[in-house]
C-alpha cells in the first residue's frame, strides 16, 4: 500500500522526502524525548540537506496545530460516539490522546512541513545531484 515515491511514505515513515531511501531522524522511534529532534544534517543518499534554513522546521509548528486536532476529533468520536462516554469523560479521553501521542504529532508535522517543498526524485543520488 504505502510504496517508495508516494508522499504518503515520506510522511509516515520519517524517510528522506527527495528519495525515501533513509530516514531523517537519528533515533527512529520519537518516544526517546531526549533525541525527538535530533535529525541527520543531510540525507547520506542523495546529499539533501533538511535543514534548508534557519528556523526552518519552525513552520511544522502551524501543521501541528492542524494534525493535533485530527487527534482530538478522532478521540472524541471514540470516546463520544463508540464508547458512549460522556462529555467531561470525552474531554479527558481528548486531552491523554494529545500527552500519549505528542511525540508522533510533532515528527509528522516535520514531516508533512518538509514534504510540502521537497519532491520525490526517484534518480536522486549524490553521484547525479552533483554532476
Amino acid at each position: 500500500m504505502l510504496k517508495k515515491g508516494n508522499k504518503l511514505y515520506s510522511i509516515l515513515t520519517g524517510s528522506c522526502p527527495r528519495c525515501h531511501e533513509e530516514s531523517m531522524y537519528l533515533d527512529k522511534n520519537p518516544y526517546h524525548m531526549g533525541k525527538i529532534f535530533k535529525m541527520h544534517e543531510k540525507c547520506s543518499h542523495c546529499d539533501l540537506k533538511y535543514k534548508i534554513e534557519p528556523s526552518f522546521f519552525y513552520g511544522a509548528m502551524y501543521v501541528s496545530y492542524g494534525v493535533g486536532i485530527a487527534f482530538a476529533v478522532a478521540a472524541f468520536v471514540i470516546a463520544y460516539l463508540f464508547l458512549g462516554a460522556g462529555l467531561i469523560e470525552a474531554f479527558i479521553a481528548i486531552i491523554i490522546t494529545l500527552i500519549v501521542f505528542m511525540p508522533v504529532i510533532m515528527r509528522v508535522s516535520r514531516n508533512i512541513w518538509i514534504n510540502i517543498f521537497i519532491k520525490y526524485d526517484a534518480n536522486a543520488t549524490s553521484k547525479s545531484l552533483n554532476s
